[in-house]
């Protein structure tokens, strides 16, 4: 009877701990936006001035600063190449999520954002739901993405 019961503590215990590492570290805390924001806008200063420097008749890119994703902490994880934002390595560049989500995750993109399939996804998300202005706002910047 014992044993079970140790088992089964032991068992809790470990998965509270879990838990608490997946939504403290993984999941983006309020207090941590900022930094994000930062540390992307570091990032782009240099980059941006090479690219105005280099070609002056080429579309402006993005500023990462008033950019939705990096508002809303997805450059954390995540780059937009074909926006020259740059941003974490931990996720995938979403220069092509516009066309390829439906295809990955089984549901159009503005579904995907509602509603993520993926559990990284659904746990970010989860804890800091996109509203419909966002998710649009979202969308269209991965559009433009996705025809350069």
């Amino acid at each position: 009877m014992k044993k079970p019961i140790i088992t089964f503590i032991i068992s809790a215990l470990i998965g509270l701990g879990l838990g608490y590492l997946v939504f403290d570290v993984i999941s983006p805390a309020k207090s941590a936006e900022p930094e994000v924001a930062a540390n992307s806008e570091q990032t782009q200063k240099p980059s941006d001035a090479a690219k105005e420097t280099a070609a002056n008749a080429a579309e402006p890119t993005a500023d990462a600063g008033d950019n939705i994703l990096n508002q809303k902490g997805c450059l954390g994880c995540h780059a937009v190449s074909k926006l020259g934002l740059q941003g974490g390595a931990t996720g995938p560049d979403l220069s092509q999520a516009y066309t390829n989500v439906e295809g990955k995750h089984g549901k159009p993109l503005n579904e995907f954002l509602k509603e993520p399939t993926s559990a990284v996804m659904s746990t970010v998300i989860g804890g800091n739901p996109l509203t419909d202005d966002e998710i649009s706002q979202i969308i269209e910047t991965l559009k433009e993405a996705s025809e350069k």
